[in-house]
């Protein structure tokens, strides 16, 4: 085995980099594919905003043939350095056969990186951005992955904290059967009472232009909700507006809840159609005729991923989630076929999403960790 730094300009380079999980995951069927042009994108330094402020560099282990056993990414972020005011290297990408050496050499060589770079830790696995789902599943194989969030196998925990990491921080996901769930009655009169009182009222979409017309008013909002929370970084402008566009592309206007305040947005909650089905049958292309699979199981589809939700501050506590849930939890009901809901990546840390998702009825069955190494302790004992 050997451990060789990818060219990203080189296409064969970046697609079998790419096309690595899509091998190791075959017959699979929890896990679910990502979208091959949408990954590719992602190592584009010339078109994804990541690159206007950082770097990437990407690694792929293989065996004396040629055939690649795993693979990692290593970020220098620079922004997220400064805004944390941190000295941490990131890594992502990381897949691996079931063969502890393959893991090491990538692990190693992560340690070799984030030192020459100077950083003191190294934490992983992260995306290119805030929007882009982390993290390494530990709880809830059984399950099938929801939309763009991370699957892996049982053996990624092993190997990470058999090679020196712990755990940072968690996120959760939890499932409701929708037939079974209704929005209790003290949420729909908190709802009721405050839209009367306190003058707020829902922003309703049917167009996806009319979505994109409030791109900017929701980065702020975004921005002002999570400001402070653990590892958040603010958006580049050019970044927020490429996951908006990610997201406006899968999205029903229908799903996408917004409150107001006079002409001012307090507060958003979105959802979508979980197609992974669909993906899972076009295998990850959109062309020449994935994109039909996507539509079909649009419309076939039982499940909804909830997936993102934000308050401003200085409204928190005041209702606006309660009007948010209630108006999803309607929409669903009388305007959709869903039977079951996976609300997705809650940060363990986020008491108050916590609450309302019990309050909802939730129950958690996925586990995601972060983790991270402290390389000067690291060195200090060897």
């Amino acid at each position: 085995m050997h451990i060789r730094k990818i060219d990203l300009t080189s296409k064969q380079d970046v697609r079998q980099f790419v096309m690595f999980p899509f091998e190791l995951y075959k017959g699979c069927d929890q896990w679910v594919p990502p979208i091959i042009a949408s990954e590719i994108h992602k190592l584009d330094p010339q078109r994804h905003p990541y690159y206007q402020h950082s770097t990437a560099d990407l690694y792929r282990v293989e065996d004396a043939g040629g055939k690649t056993l795993g693979r990692i990414g290593l970020l220098n972020n620079t922004r997220a350095n400064e805004q944390l005011n941190e000295n941490t290297g990131m890594f992502c990408y990381f897949d691996v056969v079931e063969d502890l050496e393959a893991a090491r050499l990538l692990i190693d060589q992560a340690d070799e990186w984030a030192r020459g770079h100077n950083f003191n830790r190294l934490v992983g696995p992260k995306g290119l951005i805030n929007t882009d789902s982390g993290g390494v599943l530990v709880e809830g194989f059984e399950h099938r992955a929801a939309l763009n969030i991370p699957y892996n196998y049982a053996y990624y925990q092993t190997f990470l904290e058999a090679l020196g990491f712990i755990k940072e921080r968690d996120s959760l996901s939890g499932y409701i059967h929708i037939p079974d769930t209704e929005v209790p009655e003290r949420v729909r009169e908190i709802a009721q009472r405050v839209m009367g009182r306190r003058g707020y009222r829902i922003k309703h979409f049917s167009t996806k232009e009319e979505m994109r017309a409030m791109v900017d008013k929701a980065q702020q909002v975004l921005n002002d909700s999570f400001r402070g929370g653990p590892g958040f970084v603010e958006m580049t402008d050019a970044e927020f507006t490429q996951a908006a566009e990610d997201l406006i592309t899968i999205a029903d206007p229908r799903l996408i809840k917004v409150v107001m305040k006079d002409e001012e947005i307090i507060g958003y909650l979105f959802a979508y159609h979980d197609v992974g089905a669909g993906l899972k049958r076009a295998n990850g292309r959109l062309f020449p005729f994935g994109w039909l699979h996507l539509l079909i199981d649009k419309r076939r589809t039982k499940w909804v991923n909830v997936n993102g939700v934000g308050v401003l501050p200085e409204y928190q506590g005041r209702g606006v989630n309660a009007i948010m849930y209630t108006m999803l939890g309607e929409t669903i009901k009388n305007e959709f076929n869903f039977e079951h809901a996976d609300t997705v990546f809650i940060g363990e840390e986020n008491f108050r999403s916590f609450s309302d998702n019990v309050t909802m009825g939730v129950e958690w069955y996925k586990r995601h960790r972060i983790y991270a190494k402290d390389l000067q302790a690291q060195e200090n004992r060897s």
